[in-house]
């Protein structure tokens, strides 16, 4: 049986809280979630059955700390998001788009080999995406270049589209 486990981490967004999943046998955990202060639909603090352990998730929280500063433009982590077979496939499609570009809903819906039709369900899986930063949904845009939403707030993704030094259309 897996457990859940959690720590918190500073970052220029406040305290994040990272989740992940270690196996039974005590293997390194996979990384669940990533949420930031006021984020829509996602947890500020860790659930009651959750295990207060640090060095379980050390890693991500090094390869987060690196991004922050500048110093790291991919992640390399094991994941474990929990999401329909839709949301992981686009999930997995952000992962895709490279450091400092973006793309809109319906690119991203190519990349994750959906009809470009399914534009909307493909917002609400970016919506979803419950590794926010490791898994850059900041990186799409509307079709018209607009920064549409994003669950941590738009200024934080104008702010992460900065810091990767990104164009907009």
């Amino acid at each position: 049986m897996s457990t859940t486990v959690f720590t918190f981490m500073d970052s220029p967004f406040g305290r994040l809280l990272l989740s992940g999943v270690r196996p039974a046998d005590g293997g390194p955990a996979a990384l669940a979630t990533v949420t930031v202060p006021g984020q829509k639909y996602a947890l500020a603090e860790p659930a009651d059955d959750w295990v207060h352990d640090p060095d379980a998730l050390a890693e991500p929280v090094a390869q987060l700390t690196a991004y922050f500063a500048g110093r790291r433009t991919t992640f390399d982590l094991p994941l474990a998001p929990d999401g329909t077979e839709f949301r992981r496939r686009i999930w997995a499609a952000l992962d895709d788009i490279p450091y400092g570009e973006t793309v809109t809903y319906s690119q991203l819906a190519a990349l994750a080999g959906a009809s470009p039709k399914a534009v909307r369900a493909v917002g609400g899986a970016v919506g979803a995406n419950p590794l926010l930063i490791v898994r850059p949904c900041h990186r799409v845009l509307g079709a018209n270049g607009a920064l549409t939403g994003f669950a941590a707030g738009v200024d934080r993704k104008r702010w992460l589209l900065d810091l990767e030094g990104g164009t907009l259309f």
